[in-house]
């Protein structure tokens, strides 16, 4: 049953990835604000797009990477935001802002960014680990673990051919699918949601994973580290948007400006062990933060990173070819 308007405005519904927004803050806002958060989750870009596209309304506020919220502008799934609404955009540092998937700002705002690389359990992995290699290595069949997301999964195979992770080339594609298919015997799990508990239990020594992810196990378990391979590997941005459908507008301007405040941003950037867009947050980090390299990357790293882009077309070949993976 649709919710009445007075309703609508005390209750705001987020979608957004598992265990990506900390309780206290939620909390905070709901008593600063009055308006009661329902949380809502999705393992994957994919299933956000596919929910959305779907006709499902209610959504006030979401969160999704930068190439997927390209491609929600484009369908007409996202509404403009206004600005002078939410003036806390202020303090995001310009490197993060007006890129080439949102010109401008007008749909999206940054909330986190990070890496994609490689959770190492030294214990158990003895080798140097410094590249893609090591997750084809038959000798750590049923300990490795690969992220749940399509463009991720591929973006690695087709670093370790040589390829761009962003590459329309059909070729390309399909060897990067021969090459899941081989590794597809040595994985425990595809999973986006639980790559921390995956390593923290060691029921995986090898994880494809999110950097913060990877940071977060490494505070509970020593043996742990985090790889960027030499290969290179990939950026992301998450951004907060309005969909077309939301039902309380009002309410979610409110909470992206309360996110974007330098003391909460920074807070989340901490509770996730991702850096923050926001150049005023940088002053709420320690040093040990703010120097930590897994988090706050290199330069010498960056230049061999990629960001995510939208592949037009050929995002539904990359669907149809992970599809086949996970079914041979």
């Amino acid at each position: 049953m649709a919710l009445s308007a007075p309703a609508a405005a005390q209750t705001l519904n987020i979608y957004n990835w598992a265990d990506y927004l900390d309780d206290a803050v939620i909390r905070e806002f709901e008593r600063e604000y009055g308006i009661r958060v329902i949380y809502n989750v999705y393992s994957n870009n994919e299933e956000l797009h596919a929910r959305l596209r779907g006709g499902a309304s209610g959504y006030d506020v979401i969160f999704p990477s930068d190439y997927m919220a390209e491609v929600l502008i484009a369908e007409g799934l996202l509404q403009p935001i206004p600005r002078e609404a939410v003036p806390n955009l202020a303090y995001i540092d310009e490197r993060f802002l007006d890129l080439p998937f949102d010109p401008g700002n007008q749909y999206t705002v940054p909330y986190l960014w990070g890496s994609t690389g490689i959770g190492v359990n030294t214990r158990y992995v003895k080798e140097p680990v410094d590249s893609w290699d090591i997750l084809w290595d038959p000798k750590y069949r049923g300990r490795i673990a690969m992220l749940n997301d399509p463009r991720e999964v591929f973006g690695v195979a087709l670093k370790r051919l040589g390829y761009s992770a962003n590459t329309r080339d059909l070729e390309a594609l399909e060897k990067a699918k021969e090459l899941l298919v081989e590794q597809k015997p040595l994985v425990l799990t595809y999973d986006s949601d639980n790559t921390e508990i995956l390593l923290v239990s060691e029921e995986v020594w090898l994880a494809h994973g999110y950097s913060g992810d990877v940071l977060r196990a490494m505070e509970d378990n020593p043996d742990i580290t985090y790889v960027v391979p030499k290969e290179g590997g990939l950026l992301w941005m998450d951004v907060m948007a309005i969909p077309k459908t939301a039902r309380n507008v009002d309410g979610a301007l409110k909470f992206i400006n309360f996110i974007l405040r330098p003391d909460i941003h920074a807070r989340l950037a901490e509770a996730n062990q991702y850096p923050t867009p926001n150049r005023a947050a940088w002053e709420y980090h320690d040093e040990e933060f703010r120097q930590n390299p897994a988090i706050y990357v290199p330069d010498d790293v960056m230049e061999r990173m990629e960001w995510i882009e939208d592949l037009g077309d050929m995002a539904t070949v990359v669907d149809r070819l992970w599809t086949e993976v996970k079914a041979d």
